[in-house]
């Protein structure tokens, strides 16, 4: 499983597979921030770039990118074992099936707790309401999705300041229902919270989380996962319906909120709701470049139809937001917000959010200007076809690791074939170059790969 570390190491639930991987590229070509490269034929993640969208495990062809996740017996250690449950989750099965069925098959399943961390979210607008009152006007950034997080602090590290600092419901739900527990007898290392998570992204924030100086989640389930065995539970006969809900704070905004908009209504003045974080990067390179009239508040969200569009979902997910909305209606809209800061002991704010510029070059701002006229020099000679034959994303990405010293200009094809002709470069290596980016064997006949002769043989 190959990935390239640094010394601002974040934890990435992102992983290759070195002897599934084909090395064809589709990965490197989507990713959003250029963290992908070949080398010796297989995909390696760049951490200090990944932010854990899980674009590059959507499209894989051979399902050579996983997510790791904690394994689902980690909850037998505790006395109190609570499952933290989005309602995406729910929203993965057809209406017909009661709420209460899915709680009892999770129970049935080993946990004796779970809880819907949406309740929360009336501590959120509270919170918000506060917040704002307490800043000063400008942009505000919602802090919800961990992977839009992520992608500001290496990509827009200037809009790092514009994030809300404000925890989103999974922080909240947590923290809320570890006070309960403790409030109802039970010790402290007698709880164990375990998220069921419907990305990668939000594992990454468990385990490194930005704003907090720890998490108080103590592991992570993968959503497809128990939504597997949830459905062989519920398939059985005799389903044992006797978990009470508790739901005691869930209204029809908190059931709204993981979807697209579910955010955007709340707040004053212009408020938009982006989802799909190409679509997220393309607003933000504009809004950097102050194309758009004054904005208030962004709802971004990494995935297409935000939470529902979960890289760990296994429903559709223009069905699951439907089925979410059909379902908010039939919850009460929120109450006064103050009511709900009773019932909270833990601070919901969030500390500084640092920006981690992706574009450092070196330390040393004078070593940086140096590498960075180099990097331009460089952009004079390199063809910009962005082709990735040289096993980087595009020209540019080559260009920052030929200043790194960790290339050559003799890695794009194109100046190697000049190099060649002019005798500067032997073939030999030029194909000692090709060798080391994509594999040995690569550019030798092979009947066996995709659409070839043999395939199907």
């Amino acid at each position: 499983m190959a990935t390239i570390k640094d010394d601002n190491y974040f934890h990435h639930a992102l992983k290759v597979m070195d002897d599934v991987c084909v090395g064809c590229t589709h990965c490197m070509a989507i990713c959003p921030t250029q963290a992908i490269k070949i080398i010796s034929g297989k995909a390696v993640i760049s951490d200090n770039r990944c932010v854990d969208c899980g674009e590059c495990a959507r499209i894989c062809p051979v399902d050579a990118i996983i997510v790791e996740q904690d394994d689902f017996n980690l909850i037998h250690n505790y006395k109190a074992r609570v499952a933290l449950i989005p309602g995406v989750f729910i929203g993965q099965f057809p209406e017909r099936v009661e709420t209460g069925d899915i709680y009892s098959a999770i129970k049935n399943l080993g946990f004796t707790h779970i809880y819907e961390v949406e309740n929360t979210v009336g501590f959120i607008l509270e919170g918000f309401e506060d917040y704002e009152n307490q800043n000063e006007e400008g942009l505000k950034i919602s802090p919800f999705c961990p992977a839009i997080i992520r992608l500001i602090q290496v990509s827009f590290p200037t809009l790092a300041k514009n994030i809300a600092k404000i925890k989103p419901p999974i922080d909240i739900a947590a923290q809320y229902y570890r006070h309960k527990l403790l409030k109802e007898g039970f010790k402290e290392e007698e709880i164990g919270i375990f998220y069921i998570t419907p990305c990668a992204a939000k594992i990454a924030s468990v385990k490194s989380p930005v704003g907090v100086k720890d998490s108080k989640i103590d592991g992570v389930i993968n959503m497809q996962y128990l939504y597997n065995q949830v459905n062989i539970e519920l398939r059985k006969p005799g389903l044992q319906k006797e978990y009470q809900l508790n739901q005691d704070m869930l209204s029809k905004e908190g059931v709204l909120w993981s979807l697209t908009g579910g955010e955007k209504p709340h707040h004053s003045g212009k408020s938009i709701a982006i989802d799909e974080i190409h679509n997220v990067k393309e607003f933000l390179e504009q809004l950097e470049n102050e194309v758009f009239e004054k904005i208030n508040f962004l709802e971004l969200r990494a995935c297409d139809q935000s939470c529902a569009g979960g890289l760990l979902l296994s429903g559709n997910r223009f069905l699951t937001a439907d089925r979410l909305r059909n379902r908010a209606e039939k919850y009460p809209p929120l109450k006064d917000k103050r009511l709900y800061k009773k019932n909270t002991e833990d601070d919901i704010h969030l500390g500084d959010i640092e920006p981690r510029p992706m574009e450092r070059l070196d330390i040393d701002i004078n070593k940086s200007f140096k590498k960075m006229a180099h990097k331009q020099r460089l952009m004079c000679y390199l063809p910009g076809i962005d082709c990735g034959v040289c096993g980087f994303p595009d020209c540019q990405s080559l260009a920052n690791e030929i200043v790194q010293g960790k290339a050559g200009i003799s890695y794009c094809i194109f100046m190697q074939k000049k190099l060649v002709q002019r005798g500067l470069l032997s073939k030999e290596s030029a194909d000692a170059i090709n060798a080391r980016i994509w594999g040995e064997n690569r550019f030798q006949k092979n009947c066996e790969k995709n659409g070839a002769t043999n395939e199907l043989s």
